[in-house]
């Protein structure tokens, strides 16, 4: 189960503010139990399933391991108001502690809030090719970080076919572009099952 860390040092990580706000992901095979990573599999399926519609992954693993570990007053229950006339001072404070609560419950330890930042993965495709052709994939890449890799193009192939189809019918002419064959390659090398 990967596992985000928070504010630690690590092989190969240097720091100027003793990591502080720093986060990163390690794979540990024992970490979490039974139920948990039943659910992270649940997760998973559920955001696979539902790739077309749904562009991010709302931070679910991360969410549910700060809640985790911020041991803090359960999150009220919604109020759902039908009328913004009727707003009474019950219904707002219920909200407010409604929005302390959750806020408290995925803060870290070192007082920030991490969030997912995914933009640096639109890159993923081409480091991925360096590593393997300087002949450095398996020392930098572990067999975990692999498989998340190639679940993350498996999920996100979709804006490149819609990128695709949008240049085809625009130009008539079939495309050969570095992400067509990018993604041909993933399709006949990794994603065989």
């Amino acid at each position: 189960m990967w596992k985000l860390k928070i504010a630690e040092g690590g092989e190969r990580l240097i720091s100027g503010n003793n990591f502080i706000g720093r986060q990163h992901w390690e794979f540990d095979p024992n970490a979490g139990t039974q139920q948990e990573r039943d659910e992270i599999e649940r997760l998973r399926y559920e955001f696979t399933k539902n790739r077309f519609s749904t562009k991010v992954s709302s931070d679910l693993f991360m969410r549910m391991q700060l809640t985790k570990e911020n041991k803090c007053c359960p999150i009220p229950p919604a109020v759902k108001l039908r009328d913004v006339d009727n707003i009474t001072e019950e219904a707002l404070i219920t909200t407010i502690r409604r929005a302390i609560s959750f806020s408290s419950s995925i803060q870290a330890h070192d007082g920030h809030w991490p969030a997912e930042c995914a933009g640096s993965l639109l890159s993923i495709q081409p480091f991925v090719m360096i590593l393997y052709i300087t002949g450095s994939l398996d020392e930098v890449l572990g067999p975990e970080h692999k498989k998340e890799i190639v679940r993350y193009l498996y999920n996100h192939q979709v804006y490149i076919r819609i990128y695709d189809a949008i240049k085809d019918t625009k130009h008539k002419q079939p495309t050969i572009d570095f992400n067509s064959t990018i993604l041909l390659y993933e399709k006949t090398h990794f994603l065989v099952s």
